[in-house]
């Protein structure tokens, strides 16, 4: 089992732009797919390769932030100051965990956020296409585009609105852990991720014998006795 920290810098943020992708992410921990046998059978093996995501909300100090857009307050679980090796301003934190070749995900608007420390500066990038033209004029360095979903340039990932981040995180989740894994996390949540284009499907579709289009996932409901049973095949 593989483990990544997944750290989210608190800021005011729309909540789905974060709830969203770390929910998928959640999904396809392999504890919650062990307790997910209640809705369907999930092999072992398939588990035995899901990952365990530990997410930290990484804040200036731990107190209580508002969320303005959302009327939520978050409350981090660490500081910047707390976490290994880093400085102690969010600026600084991300140009050390860029240089570092870690894997980097924004969405909506927090790829200008990126851009503003000069990280994006001749990468391609996107960003809510309701914001593209304001990206453009105050960010001209970047490389920006509204053709697609998600960018990807090297160890950063930039996603356009919030459910387009979602995707982006699917198609990760696919390309890492498989095809299979994303399924059955996408299943937990009832969510259809779509391609790159915003249009295509990333679960392939499902048809009965005489062609008519069924649901894209399938939904079980196995009792304690059925999992017992599964749990001796």
């Amino acid at each position: 089992m593989t483990t990544i920290h997944v750290g989210i810098l608190v800021y005011d943020y729309q909540a789905i732009d974060i709830v969203g992708p770390v929910d998928l992410l959640h999904s396809a921990n392999a504890g919650f797919l062990e307790v997910s046998k209640v809705f369907g059978p999930i092999d072992d093996g398939v588990i035995s390769r899901a990952p365990n995501f530990i997410f930290h909300h990484v804040g200036i100090t731990k107190e209580p932030f508002h969320l303005f857009t959302s009327a939520i307050t978050l409350t981090p679980t660490t500081t910047v100051d707390e976490c290994f090796e880093m400085h102690p301003k969010y600026v600084n934190l991300i140009h050390r965990h860029i240089n570092a070749r870690k894997l980097l995900f924004t969405t909506c608007t927090g790829s200008a956020v990126l851009a503003s420390t000069g990280l994006l500066d001749g990468k391609n990038a996107t960003i809510n296409h309701a914001e593209y033209s304001w990206a453009k004029e105050n960010y001209p360095a970047v490389k920006w585009t509204k053709e697609r979903k998600w960018v990807v340039d090297g160890n950063i990932w930039t996603g356009a609105g919030a459910i387009a981040g979602m995707d982006m995180v699917a198609h990760w989740l696919k390309e890492r852990f498989g095809q299979d894994i994303l399924t059955y996390a996408a299943r937990n949540l009832d969510y259809e991720p779509r391609g790159i284009d915003g249009v295509s499907p990333m679960i392939p579709k499902r048809y009965d014998e005489s062609g008519k289009q069924l649901s894209t996932h399938e939904f079980f409901y196995h009792s304690a006795l059925d999992l017992r049973m599964y749990s001796l095949v």
